[in-house]
């Protein structure tokens, strides 16, 4: 039997947006039970997801290896969709996973990220899922470049509003275009941030984190609870407080500790309705297992 995990990911890392991501160990997991007539997915994310050929990883190996027989899988994974948690680049990633265990000639783990990046968009959404830990990466002229950092020695505190926000809305909330000053900013901070992350300095890279200039603010309108997670946060002496991805899912980095009081005293508010979790980094990114 064959199963594939893939972690869920958290990019646009504070400042380090469409560039830093980071695996969380809220893995989705691929089991394929064996060949089958037709493709057939068994998943637990209702009728709207296809369960055949049209399923996102399958169509996502059949890109890889068109000629792959059909199989039967089985998907479990507690990533919300359409939350800012990476479902669809766990997906993508597991889709390729699969066809190259699958394939009679398999590609590297950097041609996998590229593949992957050019499916998805977005290397902070794949490449923490596929290296696992803290990334850093650029995909410019149809070239992937991914940086390893430490990992770190934090926890996430992780809000999932009940409420989806699709990729498409948060997108539209940005300016074409910022002023050049924000954006000489805008760099300068997030430059600091990997400087801070690569030399370990925690403490200074959870401080950057909340200083973006490129996304935030015109997304903050989108998703209420950013603003009332990082003041109750700030009240508590804790910062490290982003936006996910494209939201709507809330992140805040510390340790174990302080994120337990952080969600305790989260929950006593009433207008926060969603879901909590408190989860370590991943820092294997995909697993395979052929047992």
């Amino acid at each position: 039997m064959l199963k594939i995990s893939v972690p869920a990911t958290s990019a646009n890392l504070g400042p380090g947006f469409d560039s830093i991501g980071l695996a969380l160990a809220m893995p989705l997991t691929v089991t394929l039970l064996g060949p089958s007539q037709d493709w057939q997915v068994e998943h637990p994310f209702g009728a709207a997801v296809p369960t055949d050929e049209r399923n996102l990883i399958v169509k996502t190996a059949l890109s890889l290896a068109p000629d792959l027989a059909p199989q039967r899988l089985k998907v479990t994974s507690n990533i919300p969709l359409a939350r800012g948690l990476g479902s669809s680049s766990t997906a993508i990633v597991a889709g390729l996973a699969v066809a190259n265990e699958l394939s009679t000639k398999p590609i590297s783990k950097n041609d996998l990220l590229l593949r992957a990046t050019e499916l998805e968009g977005h290397p902070d959404n794949v490449a923490p899922a596929i290296l696992g830990g803290l990334v850093v990466a650029t995909y410019v002229d149809q070239n992937v470049q991914a940086v390893q950092l430490p990992i770190p020695e934090l926890f996430a505190s992780v809000y999932v509003p009940n409420e989806e926000l699709l990729t498409s809305a948060s997108r539209k909330a940005l300016p074409v275009q910022l002023p050049f000053k924000q954006a000489i900013a805008g760099s300068s901070i997030a430059n600091t941030l990997v400087a801070a992350l690569a030399t370990q300095n925690w403490s200074l890279a959870l401080t950057l984190v909340e200083q973006d200039r490129f996304h935030e603010q015109y997304r903050a309108k989108l998703v209420p609870a950013l603003a009332t997670i990082r003041a109750t946060a700030h009240a508590m002496g804790i910062v490290g407080t982003y936006l996910s991805g494209a939201g709507p899912t809330i992140v805040t980095l510390g340790t174990q500790v302080d994120l337990k009081n952080l969600q305790a005293k989260l929950k006593q508010n009433t207008s926060l309705t969603g879901q909590y979790h408190l989860l370590p980094v991943d820092a294997q990114g995909i697993k395979v297992d052929k047992s």
